[in-house]
């Protein structure tokens, strides 16, 4: 009996997605979270035996260099910058000083790439956010040239969606678009008051991500850049606005409102970052499995996961090393079963299929911007960018969230494999946490491309109902960011494995259909995705 090529490349398929197992991403998991990896910090030792790692695992996986020169590595130069424990941030209203302390009061770093010292007015600018679509402006003809702006992350609240999303929290509500606009405002510098609420984090993920080196992007010069981008404490925002006569809880409540006008604070806040610098040579790693199609090979479903994490930091009951385990071994072991799946298949898809392991995630997608700047694959080729970042080790999940799926042409794919694996389709348990901008794919959905992040849901087989969710809020709530996010023998990875075989369904699909897809029509990301595909 002859079989039919579509029937043919189907079992062929689910060959190859049988072959992804929960023990094979385990494995890589084991040696990715390792003490011998030091925390896998950008331009340390531990960094590089990564990059190694995975690159030797795509060329035994038969994937073709997708870098420079031939090789599996892509060059992203950055610049080191490690903010030293002698750093000082400070404020006076001309009458009484205030000194905050290191660590515990302040964390922060220069983006100038040198020393830097700064004696500024400053001025509070609500949630530091200008969004002409909403008819909101923080800064309302303020002039922010050479001063300090203090400011509150996340955005006004609200549960319309059509208003900064409503619940759920668009990039305006990122630190990364708040030092953005602070610069395009002249400032000199920006100081954000921290609050878990706003932050939807505690400040020990602040004072973690904050006192360490940040791997930044090379400067032609420190002109241009902010000569202070940090956080204070909510006992520090308190003696501050004490200091200004005002308080936290009532400038929260003036910058939830339209009519909000930045408030001069009549102090002037000063400091020197401290700073060891040094130059770093990082890497994606990147490898290519060609398609069958002689003109659709040109294209390609791009699947990606960071391979960073903190490296060694601030010792939390002894131990220093921050071997993110979770964030995001889980993800790399993924991504490497996911190619070597891939590269096995008899019957190649008509599309290429690129699998990029990027760097410098936890300093704000230093690494995934870089590669969507300088693509392999043209931005307007690339049919899809499916991320993979942290597996919780509960086990096999029944539901699935793939927030911003919904805003692509791909969705009605992911709904089909979704009912293929018996998958519900969770909406964003946390969406004012706006985990849709803090991952790499948002640097692809910039560029235009439709990206989204497979995540596991928190509806574990064999717990009782809303026993998965506790098991990950306790997990994020101890481990996230902290050295304690570590390998364990007894972790069970099979979500793990269930995502990587959801994911290779979807990519399967895309890399076999006649048209790019795109944005649904009035999609943020839908201009950038019409001019990539207007470009040559």
């Amino acid at each position: 009996m002859r079989l039919f090529p579509a029937v043919c490349l189907f079992t062929a398929s689910l060959s190859a997605q049988d072959s992804i197992t929960s023990e094979r991403i385990r494995a890589h998991v084991k040696f990715l979270a390792s003490d011998l990896l030091e925390g896998r910090g950008v331009g340390t030792r531990g960094g590089d035996l990564t990059t190694e790692y995975i690159a030797s695992q795509f060329a035994v996986a038969g994937l073709k260099p997708a870098g420079d020169n031939g090789t599996y590595f892509q060059r992203v130069d950055l610049v080191g910058v490690e903010p030293q424990t002698n750093s000082f941030l400070g404020a006076t209203n001309g009458k009484q000083d205030l000194a905050f302390p290191w660590m515990t009061g302040f964390v922060g770093n220069t983006m100038r790439q040198q020393s830097t010292s700064f004696d500024a007015e400053a001025v509070f600018v609500g949630h530091g956010i200008t969004a002409p679509e909403f008819q909101w402006n923080d800064y309302k003809d303020a002039d922010l040239k050479g001063k300090i702006a203090v400011l509150f992350t996340n955005e006004p609240q609200s549960e319309d969606p059509g208003f900064f999303g409503g619940r759920a929290l668009t990039y305006y509500g990122r630190w990364t678009y708040k030092y953005e606009e602070v610069l395009r405002q002249g400032a000199a510098g920006v100081v954000i008051i921290h609050t878990t609420p706003t932050a939807g984090y505690g400040w020990e993920v602040v004072k973690s991500s904050w006192s360490k080196e940040d791997p930044q992007v090379k400067l032609d010069g420190g002109e241009g850049a902010l000569a202070f981008a940090g956080w204070i404490s909510r006992q520090s925002g308190d003696e501050l606005m004490n200091l200004a006569g005002q308080s936290v809880d009532d400038l929260l409540k003036k910058s939830a409102e339209r009519d909000f006008r930045p408030i001069p604070l009549n102090l002037r806040i000063r400091g020197r970052v401290e700073a060891k610098v040094r130059n770093i040579r990082a890497a994606n790693v990147a490898g290519i499995v060609p398609g069958s199609d002689p003109a659709l090979a040109k294209q390609a479903v791009v699947f990606s996961a960071h391979w960073d994490h903190l490296g060694v930091g601030i010792p939390v009951n002894g131990d220093s090393i921050y071997n993110g385990a979770v964030d995001n071994a889980s993800g790399c072991g993924l991504l490497i079963e996911l190619a070597r799946a891939w590269a096995g298949l008899n019957n190649r898809p008509r599309r290429s299929a690129l699998f990029v392991a990027v760097t410098a995630e936890e300093s704000g997608l230093r690494g995934a911007q870089f590669y969507a700047a300088k693509p392999y694959v043209p931005m307007g080729q690339t049919a899809l960018n499916l991320n993979f970042d942290s597996f919780f080790p509960f086990g096999k999940v029944r539901d699935v969230v793939v927030n911003g799926a919904e805003r692509t042409s791909v969705f009605p794919v992911v709904e089909n494999a979704a009912r293929r694996f018996n998958l519900r389709i969770k909406p964003d348990p946390r969406p004012e946490q706006g985990h849709y901008y803090r991952s790499d794919h948002f640097a692809f959905a910039r560029a235009g491309v439709p990206a989204f992040s497979i995540n596991m849901g928190d509806d574990v087989i064999g717990k009782e109902e809303n026993a998965g969710a506790q098991l990950f809020y306790e997990y994020n709530a101890k481990n996230y960011h902290q050295p304690s996010d570590q390998y364990n023998e007894t972790w069970d990875m099979g979500g793990a494995e269930q995502m990587a075989k959801f994911g290779f369904a979807i990519g399967l699909t895309v890399a076999n259909q006649p048209n790019l897809p795109t944005w649904r029509e009035g999609d943020e990301f839908l201009p950038a995705r019409q001019r990539s595909l207007r470009l040559p």
